[in-house]
């Protein structure tokens, strides 16, 4: 049935949507088809308010450019995820939450280690990593859970790495980092989640003041905080921001995007015996393209009226920029929900668009590089150890994925 648009405001449809029953990879088809009758609407989010819901490509990185959009979650209008991350407001506040110049001036602190050449210097580092839990897997029993054998502790070991946080604390991360991405989570629990987290790299960061290392804690301990620059409280929620984002969506992405290639074959059988980087970095790009995991969209508030493809966003609108569906737009990528690891898909919105795009892409790229250009090449005869429908998506979470990946081979 076709969905029809003349709602009043007591019928919105609920964001978000829900996904079709056996179809995992692809966006929910109200999107679909708000994308094609309606691609400016409001819908209703949990707390009852009524953003604007934007699903195509060109609206998309239009809107992500204009500097009268704002990301600051304290603004009247501010579309939240859900009562935890409204509640988590001040213990979350980081150069992610602010616009310009103090966005710029807190982002500038940390972009030199994401720099490209820099990155490209850790890829033997990251291929060894990769390697060894390879090693690692094909050692031990089978089925395995490719999810805790393999998806979750190459980019938190990076993380680690390039942070200078201890690996053996991952456990006390990677638990705290559930409850703050989990939609159902309380107020209670994404504050004393994020402040356990933030109290923990404080700790690290007044060790690092007092012993420096060759780690991006280290550079912001002696260059901001010691300078006065940055106080040390706020040097903490940055690296929980790098630490949080560093391992949960690249984790999701090594195992959603390894399901996905073991349900199309033909396109897994394209990296079995790739030897060409371009191959596999073209590969990449694709699956970002389309698995784009980061599917609860780009929040964002009006500050000023904004008139766009004939409607006009007021100011303190809220909006939901769902780049889910903006990457599955036919105007852009033909036969949008088809896997194709030929596609040119360099176009997509995963990282987001305009001066909030993602810091750390330079990073999450060569990782999964590593990853899609070794696993399958390693373990030619991977294969899924159950049935589709009994994988458990993360269907109640910010980021999309699956919880675990039974595999052998």
């Amino acid at each position: 049935m076709t969905e029809t648009f003349s709602h009043t405001p007591d019928d919105l449809a609920a964001f978000p949507m829900p996904r079709a029953a056996g179809c995992p990879f692809d966006p929910p088809p109200a999107l679909r088809t708000r994308q094609s009758d309606a691609p400016l609407s409001r819908v209703r989010i949990w707390d009852g308010s009524t953003p604007w819901l934007i699903t195509r490509h060109d609206h998309m990185r239009t809107l992500l450019a204009d500097p009268r959009l704002s990301s600051d979650v304290t603004r009247p209008g501010y579309p939240h995820l859900s009562a935890g991350a409204k509640a988590g407001n001040d213990a979350r506040r980081s150069f992610i939450t602010l616009d310009d110049p103090e966005h710029a001036r807190l982002r500038r602190m940390v972009t030199a280690p994401f720099a490209i050449k820099r990155i490209e210097a850790l890829r033997p580092a990251v291929q060894k990593i990769v390697d060894d839990l390879i090693d690692d897997l094909l050692a031990g029993p089978k089925p395995a859970d490719l999810v805790q054998a393999f998806a979750l502790p190459v980019p938190s070991l990076v993380i680690c790495a390039l942070l200078g946080v201890p690996y053996e604390d991952h456990d006390l991360f990677q638990g705290n980092t559930k409850a703050i991405v989990h939609r159902a989570s309380t107020a209670d629990q994404v504050v004393t989640a994020l402040t356990t987290l933030t109290d923990y790299l404080d700790d690290l960061l007044a060790a690092k003041l007092a012993r420096p290392q060759d780690d991006l804690l280290s550079v912001l301990a002696t260059r901001q905080v010691a300078t006065g620059e940055l106080s040390r409280r706020d040097a903490a929620r940055t690296g929980v921001l790098l630490l949080v984002a560093g391992h949960e969506t690249t984790a999701n992405m090594i195992a959603l995007g390894t399901l996905a290639l073991l349900r199309n074959p033909d396109q897994l059988d394209l990296l079995h015996g790739a030897d060409d980087p371009r191959t596999t970095a073209s590969a990449v790009e694709e699956l970002l393209r389309y698995l784009n995991i980061t599917h609860s969209g780009r929040r964002r508030v009006a500050l000023a009226d904004i008139e766009i493809d004939g409607q006009t966003i007021r100011a303190g609108d809220g909006l939901v920029i769902a780049g889910d569906i903006a990457n599955r737009d036919p105007a852009v990528f033909p036969d949008p929900d088809r896997l194709d690891l030929t596609r040119d898909a360099r176009r997509h919105v995963a990282f987001g668009f305009g001066v909030h795009q993602c810091l750390g892409q330079p990073l999450a790229r060569m990782e999964l590089q590593v990853v899609y250009g070794t696993l399958y090449r390693r373990v030619p005869t991977l294969a899924l150890a159950t049935g589709l429908d009994e994988l458990e998506f993360k269907h109640d979470g910010v980021v999309y994925g699956v919880h675990e990946l039974p595999v052998t081979w």
